[in-house]
């Protein structure tokens, strides 16, 4: 597993954007060199950049970019009892399974 960690000392938004930047190259870099088809990520490491939910109508569809990501095969399932057991999508964050739309 790789974890990437990018801290700086300086402030205002121009030193983060340089900063991120740099580790999103790096990121693009180490490509090569880690799982393909998709790309995984450990979710516990949870990784903004393979996107976000807003919770929205779209939800499902914007969960689908990282979800696969984390969770392979059982994507669809834990969608199916996310539904089922949270159809309200009380519990839920950026990158929280989703709920079926309506």
């Amino acid at each position: 597993m790789i974890q990437y960690v990018t801290n700086w000392n300086e402030p205002g938004t121009d030193a983060a954007n340089r900063y991120l930047n740099l580790t999103r190259k790096l990121y693009g870099y180490m490509t090569p060199f880690v799982s393909k088809n998709p790309r995984q990520a450990f979710f516990n490491y949870r990784d903004i950049d393979l996107g976000i939910n807003h919770n929205g109508k779209a939800s499902f569809e914007e969960a689908t970019a990282y979800g696969i990501k984390y969770f392979l095969g059982n994507f669809n399932r834990l969608v199916k009892i996310k539904t089922k057991v949270d159809p309200g999508n009380f519990f839920r964050n950026e990158q929280s399974i989703p709920v079926l739309p309506h």
